[in-house]
């Protein structure tokens, strides 16, 4: 330190009459300055030791909303790790501070990331060897500073059941096509967007898992061969005031459909897929993207015993016209993924989820009917191998409705499509009357979201589907055992 060692330029030592070496007061207030900041690196190193953050005065309201873009977001989490997500708004240094919930002497700071502006100011943090079975809070900071939020920040670990207990009872929400609107960007007329409160009832629900089943942005004409614009779409949407909350407290998982990534009805042909796929996975925090050299959004994972199997309808899509009999919606690769992992699969539930309906035999629109071969071909494979417990989950068509179907000598199949939750909302005319579909599951022209149950013992598992509106009143439930979902 200058002033420490010798007087900085501009400064002399002098003598007193003494013949001792005195320094003039603006070099003793120097030294008074280097001494605190010694004392202050030393409190912030021994800070770092502890885990504890050392600055933590809360951010003024204008530093809050300069600095924070939108989150913080909680990801996937298993026994002992766990994701946390946020964006802010220029270069910062962002951390956590979390805890075992109602035990703030248990607390540890996460490792410090910095955003940059080449990664659109975004930060994923992992945080490893936590307990398993453990609710936390947290706290995020900026600059070194509480960024506080009007909300529950929460996140937990999955249980460590297996021989010990039977597997724990759970919730999961799950929904499809969440429309923010943008004036400049939208078509003229009445906003295509609306009722976002609806995240508000959801995030009051205080579900474990959020499913975000694809359109979970919409990108408009301007976006669609834009990396600069696709990446503002997605800060734009994530910023949705309404939307933190449930974000910032459960544990979130999402695949995409066409709106998310690219033009309406998007297929493997679309230039943009590559930069498409870097930005979701920029957005999301999922455990995994694809598998081995096949590239895409799916991936499986299991929370308790019950396992999904999130699936990729885009990336590897022949065009919706095409006339080729052998028309694939998933492709040969991702749905060799998809058999091993079913075969290989031990859970009484078997989730298989994906942006487009997958069993609706009247759809007027996407579907994966619409894909005969690929579709007959999973359909007989099930059978066949005799694998139980499938269920399937979709979005995609503006209304929500439960598909079940009965194939010769096979348990019954569902399909659970949920769908919209900010998006426009139609009447289901065209397919009014659908037989498949399971009587007075069907909720069309309003906003609403699903929620799963889980529980029941290990050797009696129970599924019951709900679905709500968008004030969170329940509208239809429909339960369904484990024992029911396997070949007599």
């Amino acid at each position: 330190m200058t002033c420490c060692a010798e007087a900085p330029h501009g400064l002399t030592n002098i003598r007193s009459n003494r013949g001792k070496e005195i320094m003039t007061t603006t070099c003793r207030r120097r030294v008074s300055r280097c001494f605190c900041a010694a004392v202050f690196g030393f409190a912030a190193a021994l800070a770092a030791q502890t885990n504890a953050p050392f600055v933590q005065q809360p951010l003024n309201q204008d530093s809050h909303n300069t600095l924070l873009r939108s989150g913080p977001m909680a990801g996937y989490a298993e026994m002992t790790e766990a994701s946390l997500w946020v964006q802010t708004t220029r270069p910062a240094d962002v951390q956590f501070r979390y805890w075992v919930e109602g035990q703030p002497q248990t607390s540890a700071l996460s490792e410090l990331v910095k955003t940059t502006k080449a990664g659109d100011y975004v930060a994923q943090v992992i945080l490893s060897l936590l307990e398993p079975g453990t609710k936390y809070n947290y706290e995020l900071y900026i600059d070194g500073k509480l960024a506080p939020r009007p909300y529950r920040l929460a996140f937990q670990t999955q249980s460590f059941w297996q021989w010990r207990t039977d597997p724990p009872a759970f919730t999961v929400m799950f929904g499809s096509c969440a429309y923010v609107n943008q004036e400049s960007h939208d078509r003229p007329g009445k906003p295509y967007g609306s009722d976002h409160e609806i995240f508000t009832a959801m995030a009051a629900k205080q579900p474990d898992l959020m499913l975000w089943l694809g359109d979970n942005v919409y990108y408009r004409e301007p976006d669609f061969f834009s990396v600069a614009q696709m990446k503002a779409r997605y800060a734009h949407t994530r910023a949705l005031p309404e939307m933190q909350a449930l974000l910032a407290a459960t544990q979130n998982y999402a695949i995409w459909d066409d709106h998310d990534y690219g033009p309406n009805d998007a297929d493997w042909t679309y230039r943009m897929k590559q930069p498409a796929l870097e930005i979701f996975k920029s957005y999301w925090v999922n455990p995994a993207y694809g598998h081995d050299d096949v590239r895409g959004v799916f991936f499986n994972f299991t929370w308790n015993d019950i396992e999904f199997f999130m699936l990729d309808n885009r990336y590897h899509r022949s065009p919706n016209y095409s006339r080729d009999s052998l028309r694939v919606m998933f492709g040969a690769a991702q749905m060799r993924w998809l058999k091993d992992a079913l075969t290989a699969s031990r859970a009484p539930f078997k989730m298989i989820v994906a942006g487009n309906q997958m069993l609706n035999p009247m759809s007027p629109g996407e579907s994966f009917t619409k894909f005969p071969y690929e579709q007959q071909e999973f359909l007989q494979w099930l059978q066949t191998q005799k694998v139980y417990g499938v269920v399937f989950l979709s979005g995609d068509r503006h209304i929500t409705e439960l598909i079940k179907i009965q194939p010769e000598g096979f348990y019954p199949l569902y399909d659970y499509t949920n769908s919209s939750l900010t998006a426009g909302t139609y009447k289901a005319d065209r397919d009014a009357n659908n037989p498949a579909r399971v009587t007075g599951t069907l909720f069309d022209n309003q906003h609403n979201f699903g929620l799963l149950r889980f529980e029941g013992p290990r050797t009696d598992r129970k599924l019951t589907m709900e679905c709500y509106d968008k004030t969170g009143k329940l509208a239809w439930k429909h339960e369904v055992k484990a024992s029911e979902l396997r070949v007599k």
